[in-house]
């Protein structure tokens, strides 16, 4: 039999490239507070709809509203917005000395931190996440020192890790953060074993894993997802859908054709689809999902909708793909902007009160970061002894690593 149609390949694209005018046309938003918030204990079946509606609870009036809203209390929502505001300091302050030779490699999460702030909140130190690379907020929330995460970043003498590892991969896990993995996805399936071992032991303890909506193409994630629901394991699988993988837009991945969140559903898991830039929508969704998990009831999707404001990393330039106003037209706003907002439309913040607050915060950062420089940076000052390159590697160096020692002349 002959086809009636000549075949074609469909190849998904960018809705808008550089020139163009910014369009979200393909994202659906619902109104504020419509969505609606099921038991704990509703089976994955009868909430279908949720992995493809977007819980919300700010509205346009900056008003917290709906089922979803956790009721926060207003001092949280304050030391909220100054962690985020301190953690936006932080990434521009680092991202500049990248630019400055200081150190070889950096990403920032530039409309991203609402997201790492709900986990923060919503999940203890005790939990363990394995993160991606626009996380730190988790550690900055938690207290971990600034100046030990420049330390890291600078690959200085400071650095806990002896600079074995790429800057931004942290491993505070004693804040709860697990080393990070460079390759991509591979979070999902050390979060879920990690669960798993938790609960063989009958631990107390949850994980969570983060993912970007590119990462989730990979087969780690899939099998990830496939252990989590097989096993019950009490973890969250956190999707960061900020709309482009490095020059990819979240098509290529798979956006085009349905939600990220979905995918848990192929798999017998609840899956949740919320908006990443409202912190309030962000946090009801983690602290439900860290509930079904403490109760035993197994695994969450979550997919935050975001958007990816700033470039992939160092090493790449966004407005040779996508408009350079982008970010600016992105219709869920700001998320610090939009707590902001809230809080004051509470009567419990201000412009001038924020205005203060940043001066504040960018000094407070500045200095500690002359402190690590004053360590060494990549271009200069004390670095890690070359002699810990060697170690825990193979229990029996043979010639080849003799021969490099001596070289280094450790």
């Amino acid at each position: 039999m002959r086809n009636t149609v000549k075949l074609s390949l469909h190849i998904p694209d960018a809705p808008a490239r550089p020139g163009e005018k910014p369009n979200f046309s393909y994202l659906q938003i619902p109104e504020a507070g419509s969505v609606r918030c099921p038991d704990v204990a509703t089976s994955p079946a009868e909430m279908r709809d949720l992995a493809y509606d977007l819980i919300r609870v700010l509205d346009w009036d900056h008003r917290a509203v709906g089922p979803w809203n956790p009721r926060l209390a207003p001092e949280t929502l304050r030391r909220v917005l100054k962690l985020m505001v301190i953690d936006r300091i932080f990434e521009d302050r680092m991202f500049r000395a990248q630019r400055q030779g200081k150190t070889s490699f950096y990403m920032r999460g530039l409309g991203e931190e609402a997201i790492a702030m709900a986990h923060a909140f919503a999940v203890t130190a005790k939990d363990m996440c394995f993160t991606s690379y626009r996380q730190q907020g988790l550690l900055i929330a938690r207290g971990c020192p600034i100046i030990e995460m420049m330390n890291q970043v600078y690959s200085n003498a400071g650095d806990k890790q002896h600079g074995v590892q790429m800057p931004l991969h942290y491993s505070f896990p004693e804040y709860g953060y697990f080393a990070m993995s460079g390759n991509l996805a591979t979070q999902v399936s050390q979060a879920v074993g990690w669960a798993m071992a938790s609960a063989y032991r009958g631990g107390d303890k949850i994980a969570v894993a983060f993912v970007g909506d590119g990462a989730t193409a990979e087969g780690d994630f899939h099998a990830g997802m496939l252990f989590a629901s097989v096993y019950r394991a009490p973890v969250i699988i956190s999707i960061s859908n900020n709309q482009w993988a490095i020059s990819m837009c979240q098509a290529i991945a798979g956006g085009e054709q349905t939600t990220f969140a979905s995918r848990g559903l192929g798999v017998g898991l609840p899956a949740l689809r919320v908006d990443g830039n409202d912190f309030l929508a962000s946090y009801a969704a983690v602290q439900w999902a860290a509930e079904r998990a403490r109760s035993n009831l197994g695994a969450t999707v979550i997919e935050f909708v975001t958007y990816r404001g700033h470039s992939h990393s160092t090493s790449d330039d966004p407005t040779r793909y996508r408009p350079a106003d982008d970010y600016a037209a992105w219709p869920l706003g700001d998320p610090i902007d939009r707590l902001k907002r809230h809080l004051t439309a509470l009567g419990e913040w201000s412009e001038d009160q924020h205005a203060a607050y940043e001066a504040k915060a960018a000094e407070e950062v500045r200095a500690l970061q002359a402190q690590a420089e004053n360590i060494g940076t990549l271009e200069a000052g004390k670095h890690p002894n070359p002699e810990v390159l060697f170690e825990n590697v193979f229990e029996q160096p043979d010639w080849r690593h003799k021969l490099q020692r001596q070289e280094l002349g450790v």
